[in-house]
């Protein structure tokens, strides 16, 4: 069954060079390679605390967005640009690391909790529903939920870095199938890969 075309596609990370590097941007760094793709460039724009651009993906206009509000505080951008262009949560996909998955897999998933992510969480909070649309990329977990916040704020090895951008090339590959809202296909073919 369809679901909505994407009109959003929000990468969560934190602003800044300190932060550029670090696997809790795993977000960024598809919608940066993404725009590159397509020879975009994101502009600032303060009113909606984000740097965003527009593309134009399989005839549907969607905007990017990148929060600068630091990840606790994701859920401002992203409401702010939704309630702007009158964007439903179900019109709308995150991007965020994934604890849960290992690097080199990416999966896609409809609402469900924030497994303590607290820029999903935010969303959530701000939107008031948790109905959007998530993209998983997988960051592995360090085994020791005390050493989870600086884990997500270091730097990925070498391999996992290699392995995390293959995730992002793959979850690239499947966003014209999803900004049509093709779900379950995007799933499918996202699911069954390594």
């Amino acid at each position: 069954m369809a679901s909505q075309p994407i009109r959003l596609i929000a990468g969560l990370g934190n602003p800044g060079p300190d932060y550029e590097q670090t696997r809790h941007n795993a977000g960024f760094w598809l919608l940066d390679k993404l725009a590159q793709q397509h020879h975009l460039s994101f502009r600032t724009e303060s009113k909606h605390h984000g740097q965003v651009c527009k593309l134009n993906l399989q005839g549907e206009e969607v905007r990017l967005l990148k929060p600068t509000t630091y990840m606790n505080r994701s859920g401002q951008a992203v409401a702010s640009l939704a309630n702007y262009f009158r964007i439903e949560p179900e019109q709308i996909l995150v991007v965020h690391d994934e604890l849960d998955l290992e690097p080199g897999q990416a999966r896609l998933k409809t609402g469900g909790g924030h497994a303590g992510h607290n820029g999903l969480r935010d969303i959530m909070s701000v939107l008031g529903k948790r109905e959007f649309h998530r993209l998983r990329i997988g960051i592995d977990h360090p085994n020791d939920r005390a050493a989870v916040v600086n884990y997500v704020l270091g730097r990925p090895s070498k391999e996992h870095r290699a392995s995390i951008d293959q995730a992002i090339d793959k979850a690239i590959d499947s966003l014209p199938t999803i900004v049509k809202g093709d779900l379950q296909l995007a799933m499918n073919r996202l699911h069954s890969s390594r």
